[in-house]
């Protein structure tokens, strides 16, 4: 391929191909004309895609009421015109008031519909953080406190939404069990390893509790913008050398790894997905997992002009920030000051900006957990 814009474009072209496969309003438009049986009396669409969600189901059932949670700046003018839509835009990965308000909100709204109703579920990840109902004795200091030593400690999304499920009163199907009406179908966007729908959202969107009145599929995932980020490749000329969903443990741990992996498996273009940990120091720096696990591989390829490597969130956040990852090459290490202390004060976004290397999309409309693609001439 030559060089490193050559290599950059053509991973732009690739991750691309992988968001456009798991987008939110696509995925859901497909799902509603295979399911041509189905039409909802509301529509409910919580998490990062809510709001692509919701529009795919909105342009299948125009007149349908609907309720919308989703992350602060993810919704925009083309819902918020419409009279029969509630935003809510709530904080993610820590809670705040207003997820607590969207948690009331979609409680009361389906919990109200007449017993011949039927309501449209659509999940997507970032749910846990966005609505929340709290039981007697338990606040938002609580919830907040719970969340932020989960993160810090490393926790995976499947161990921190098996305790958000033990004290909510929406998670863990408890929404869908309030629900009154004749029949509820849930479309969940998987963020989540194996693609649980108990884990998606903490299972706000899992039927268990509702068997005989309740189903759910998954919508979009991993592994489908995998199989579309291989095709775009080969369209491209190249040789897919590994793809897989292989990409969770530590992030130190997984750039040792994969830094020799790449060593050994050679010129092509290698894929994998999941979602990795970190652990945050007492006093974090700015970034996130895909940031820090950039700039770990950046040492890993340090002085090789033949390879460029993206590490980045589906959804187009990572952490608390708003970049989607890291874009390195092996130039990266060494384009700027202390890498080795960015990564030990979890302070890799700096450092990535400084050095030409932060990679930003703005919400992409979906979220299937995380992306590395790596090219090597």
């Amino acid at each position: 391929m030559g060089d490193n814009q050559k290599r950059k474009q053509a991973i732009l072209e690739i991750w691309q191909a992988a968001i456009d496969a798991a987008e939110g309003r696509m995925s859901v438009i497909k799902a509603i004309t295979e399911d041509d049986d189905f039409e909802p009396n509301l529509i409910v669409a919580v998490g990062k895609a809510a709001q692509a969600m919701a529009e795919g189901a909105l342009e299948k059932f125009p007149q349908c009421p609907a309720l919308v949670v989703t992350k602060y700046g993810h919704s925009d003018l083309t819902l918020q015109a419409k009279d029969s839509v509630e935003i809510i835009e709530s904080g993610h990965p820590i809670p705040d008031e207003r997820s607590l308000a969207a948690g009331r909100a979609l409680l009361e709204r389906v919990s109200a519909m007449p017993a011949d109703s039927r309501l449209l579920l659509l999940v997507s990840g970032g749910a846990s953080a966005l609505a929340e109902a709290l039981p007697d004795g338990m606040s938002l200091e609580d919830l907040k406190q719970m969340t932020e030593e989960m993160i810090a400690t490393g926790k995976t999304i499947g161990q921190i939404n098996a305790r958000r499920k033990e004290t909510s009163l929406i998670k863990d199907g408890k929404l869908i069990e309030a629900f009154p009406g004749a029949e509820a179908r849930v479309y969940a966007i998987s963020d989540v390893e194996g693609d649980a729908i108990g884990t998606i959202g903490s299972g706000i969107g899992d039927p268990h509790r509702a068997q005989e009145r309740a189903r759910a599929r998954i919508v979009a995932s991993n592994s489908i913008a995998r199989e579309h980020a291989a095709r775009r490749a080969r369209e491209l000329g190249l040789d897919v050398r590994h793809n897989d969903e292989s990409l969770y443990g530590d992030v130190f741990e997984l750039a040792a790894k994969i830094g020799k992996q790449l060593k050994d498996l050679g010129a092509g273009v290698h894929i994998r997905g999941g979602e990795p940990t970190v652990v945050l120091p007492d006093e974090p720096g700015r970034g996130g997992r895909n940031q820090s696990l950039a700039l770990a591989l950046a040492e890993h390829i340090a002085g090789r002009e033949d390879i460029s490597i993206l590490v980045a969130g589906t959804d187009g956040t990572d952490g608390p920030t708003d970049a989607a990852g890291g874009l390195v090459t092996g130039e990266t290490w060494n384009a700027a000051d202390d890498p080795r202390g960015a990564l030990d004060r979890a302070d890799a976004g700096t450092f990535l900006e400084r050095a030409g290397s932060l990679f930003s999309t703005g919400p992409t409309n979906t979220n299937v957990m995380d992306l590395v693609i790596a090219i090597i001439d």
